[in-house]
């Protein structure tokens, strides 16, 4: 049965916000009380304890839990018709984090193979529009960006490795530069080549390096231009990673892969292995539309919590505010936050603002769906959300499209005119606070097993702030790399298997759980992939 949508139709709606003169509501809540409230992270059916593994009593998202707790995709007899290759350092994800750690043990001299699941740079990277926060300015200092994210996280970060995110990001703005990386310049006679900075959402000074908005796709082209070039690092595109390997110690010393194109596993072993596999958007927890690519479907956690990765934070996800609500077919598509950077205002049904649009995401997202739920937001073609009001912020700044060039594509992709007609949004699945722990090299509890991007948890609490997610990749990517390739025993002595995999199995059984769901699930179910069809593989009794 359909949801009943509620709210303002959207011709009146429409009507109203060019009657308005933009006056902000005064009835928002207290921010604790709005979250609990109206932020999915905190109704009643968005978390679980997981009932087994290294986090047993922890709290987790029940879909992803399922995932956490389920079935492996193959068994050993597969196994006996796998490929071999052998590496120094196996980098598991195709994404800038990825990316930037196979550069980094590269230049250390590793071997390096980069096992993408779909081709390099199809990732989340170059989906991060906004930009990049670094405290290069004068009014700015590393202190201020520690205490806006730890703050912006709800004192839920962990502080040492927010310290070493934030003193990295000046050498990882040099680093990306002397990579060819493009950055806007400050405008105006005076502005001797500095680099151009603008205000994020839970930031006191502007912090926010950027080109245009898409800065994230300009950084993953330098980063897969250098990749390329590399002779030490060795790709292979299309090769979903299945399950880790480990030895008798329980250290991880390689992974199961699987050739999309010639329908075959591979096992692939190596002194040292980085996942970078990113986020979960692709689940859709809690029925929401998402931002995220197609091969974001948590198979890193999967992967590494079978192994016996200690995780944390998983049962907390960003909404970022300004998915696209309208039409149907583009719904969850983003629209940057440089967008309400450059002063776009928020405005319901009736032509109200409700909320200062530079507060924290979380914050923003959860009086979005209040205004939703209680029947002011705008609503067409079933539909809902509210006014981005881009006809005002073009009004008054008429080269703001030159500058948010993706602004004015996502406007075209919804058949409206930016300049006439505004964008109508709605809150959108986005990333995944949560992940693997990891130290301030990237280390995990598995020995020989590395983390960098948005598998990993602890860099942003429970609410990351716009441009720390790709200073993130930039910073533990690079030294998950370094670590990586200064690990591990000498390859002639690597040998692993998926004992550990047997091991959570049976732990499962004696607990009395039971799955009928297989998992890491690689794409999205509805994609239709079925691992074993696939491959050929058929079934065996357990």
């Amino acid at each position: 049965m359909e949801k009943q949508v509620t709210g303002i139709d959207y011709e009146t709606a429409l009507a109203n916000l060019r009657a308005s003169s933009l006056e902000m509501r005064t009835d928002l809540p207290p921010k604790d009380e709005l979250l609990s409230r109206f932020h999915p992270d905190y109704q009643p059916n968005a978390r679980i304890k997981l009932p087994i593994g290294p986090n047993t009593g922890d709290y987790c998202h029940p879909d992803l839990a399922k995932l956490l707790i389920s079935r492996p995709l193959i068994d050993d007899y597969d196994l006996s018709r796998a490929g071999h290759a052998n590496t120094d350092v196996l980098v598991i994800g195709g994404g800038g984090a990825g990316a930037a750690a196979a550069l980094s043990a590269s230049e250390t001299g590793a071997r390096v193979m980069m096992a993408n699941k779909l081709r390099i740079g199809d990732s989340n990277t170059v989906m991060a529009e906004g930009g990049i926060q670094a405290a290069v300015g004068t009014e700015d200092s590393l202190q201020q960006h520690f205490d806006d994210t730890i703050k912006g996280g709800h004192n839920a970060a962990k502080k040492a490795l927010v310290a070493q995110m934030v003193t990295d990001a000046p050498s990882a703005i040099r680093w990306l530069i002397g990579l060819g990386m493009t950055f806007d310049l400050a405008q105006g006679a005076d502005n001797n080549g500095h680099l151009s900075r603008k205000r994020a959402g839970g930031t006191t000074v502007p912090r926010i390096l950027h080109y245009r908005d898409f800065t994230g796709l300009e950084m993953m082209r330098v980063l897969r231009e250098a990749i390329e070039l590399d002779e030490n690092i060795t790709q292979l595109n299309r090769h979903p990673a299945i399950e880790l390997l480990s030895d008798e110690h329980g250290c991880c010393v390689g992974a199961i892969l699987y050739d999309l194109e010639k329908r075959s596993l591979m096992l692939v072993h190596a002194k040292s292995v980085v996942l970078a596999t990113g986020g979960s958007g692709r689940l859709h927890l809690q029925g929401f539309a998402t931002s995220n690519h197609y091969g974001a479907t948590a198979d890193g956690l999967v992967m590494a919590y079978r192994i016996g990765v200690k995780l944390r934070d998983v049962d907390s996800f960003q909404y970022h505010p300004t998915g696209v609500a309208h039409p149907p077919h583009l719904a969850g598509a983003l629209i940057s936050e440089a967008v309400r950077s450059a002063g776009t205002k928020l405005v319901n049904g009736l032509g109200e603002r409700f909320v200062d649009e530079l507060q924290p995401r979380d914050v923003v997202a959860a009086a979005i769906l209040r205004e939703v739920a209680e029947s002011r937001g705008v609503v067409r073609d079933s539909q809902v959300g509210v006014f981005l009001d881009t006809p005002r912020l073009i009004e008054n700044d008429p080269e703001v499209l030159n500058r948010l060039v993706t602004l004015g594509h996502v406007a075209h992709k919804c058949g409206l005119d930016p300049k006439v007609e505004p964008v109508m949004i709605h809150p959108t699945l986005h990333y995944q606070n949560g992940g693997m722990e990891i130290n301030n090299d990237g280390s995990t509890t598995v020995p020989g097993l590395y983390a960098a991007g948005e598998v990993t948890g602890g860099i942003h609490g429970r609410n990351r702030l716009m441009g720390n997610a790709l200073l993130d990749i930039i910073s533990f990517g690079r030294r998950a790399g370094v670590a990586a390739a200064n690990c591990g025993l000498p390859l002639k002595k690597v040998r692993g298997g998926v004992d550990h995999v047997h091991d959570l199995q049976r732990e499962m059984t004696r607990a009395g759980l039971t799955s009928d769901v297989k998992a890491p699930i690689l794409y999205p179910d509805y994609g239709t992939f079925d691992l074993r069809e696939h491959a050929g593989l058929q079934e065996v009794q357990s």
